[in-house]
């Protein structure tokens, strides 16, 4: 078994492929010298993340990451401090997000096949994290990650809340998530009420019904509206819906959601199955007691549409997995980057990410 030690030094820096947490922390793709692995290198750097309470959400997300073992929920190998910086080694999910796919290869949105199979793993993924007893509360395209295989997992558990207080299992939770602006969009209508019925873990299916939207379209929901508007039209019930010809020139208010008024031409011509149709609308129903659990959205019809068809990555063609990316195109380490990264003065300190730790 490779171990992935606490030891900056045997993960070499190949280039920068992004940033994250609203750019508070940089994206590495490294390699991990001593296995040749290729992996992801997180750094969060402390001067940026010690206001207010993004430091906690950090160590939250670490300890969470780390209590929680399933194939469509992200897992990370190790996590410590060196000098200014946090360091969270996580595997290579090497198509990136969902988010990246869409605004690089398929900006009228995902093929419908490609769309059912991350929607059955964002839904086991959900599934296992009810149960365990902890709501999303950010599930999003840019929160879902494609491994080389085609596994979807599901990231940003730096948003979780846990359902179980002092042993018991909560009807409600009334806490609304930190530093969740860039998140409103998905989030459902009870969980912005914030009202004394409070909201449960419900509030992710009603999110799985705007990642439906938002993978099928291309188009992030709402994305034109200011908050305030944004918050109107889901509380009177407005949701946005499949864009295609079955729907485009039906329903005017759902295509408006979508906050975009420019129709591809994609969009006049395909279908998707009345099926997918079906989901996205149980999943967006605006009373949270009518929407269906995870449990039972994976028996839904839509996912025996999969049966032997094309797997993921067939789909996702012309794009190419990360791994391949770097050696079609030679791509090599961003020297810069390296350099300055080797000149730092770091020092290693000690930092708990082991410890339990409550909402």
């Amino acid at each position: 078994m490779t171990q992935f030690k606490e030891d900056v030094s045997i993960y070499k820096i190949i280039s920068i492929l992004g940033g994250c947490f609203q750019n508070r922390a940089i994206v590495n793709l490294a390699k991990h010298t001593p296995s040749d692995r290729m992996l992801v290198v997180k750094r969060y750097q402390l001067e940026k993340i010690r206001d207010s309470n993004c430091l906690d959400l950090v160590e939250r997300e670490i300890i969470l990451t780390r209590q929680l073992q399933h194939p469509n929920i992200i897992s990370l190998h190790t996590a410590f401090v060196y000098g200014p910086e946090i360091f969270v080694i996580s595997p290579l999910q090497a198509y990136g997000s969902c988010k990246s796919l869409l605004n690089s290869n398929f900006n009228e949105g995902l093929p419908e096949l490609a769309v059912i199979l991350i929607l059955r793993d964002v839904t086991e993924g959900l599934n296992y994290l009810h149960k365990t007893g902890y709501i999303h509360r950010a599930i999003r395209a840019s929160h879902i990650l494609i491994s080389a295989k085609g596994k979807a997992c599901l990231s940003g558990l730096r948003y979780a809340c846990s359902i179980v207080n002092n042993g018991k299992w909560q009807k409600a939770i009334h806490s609304f998530p930190l530093t969740t602006q860039s998140n409103l969009n998905w989030l459902s209508p009870e969980l912005l009420e914030q009202n004394l019925k409070g909201y449960n873990e419900k509030s992710d299916i009603y999110s799985l019904g705007m990642v439906c939207c938002e993978l099928a379209n291309g188009r992030e929901p709402f994305a034109e509206y200011d908050s305030t508007l944004m918050l109107v039209e889901k509380v009177r019930g407005c949701a946005p819906s499949l864009l295609d010809r079955s729907t485009l020139f039906s329903n005017s208010e759902d295509r408006e959601c979508q906050g975009d008024c420019d129709v591809p031409v994609s969009w006049s011509k395909r279908r998707f199955n009345s099926y997918l149709h079906e989901f996205c609308y149980i999943c967006l129903e605006r009373e949270s007691s009518i929407r269906p659990t995870a449990a039972q959205l994976l028996s839904h019809p839509v996912f025996k549409l999969i049966k032997k068809g094309p797997s993921l990555p067939e789909l996702l063609k012309p794009a190419l997995p990360l791994s391949d990316k770097v050696a079609f195109n030679g791509e090599v380490a961003n020297m810069d980057q390296i350099e300055k990264f080797a000149d730092m003065d770091m020092s290693l300190y000690d930092w708990d990410f082991s410890m339990n730790q409550n909402d």
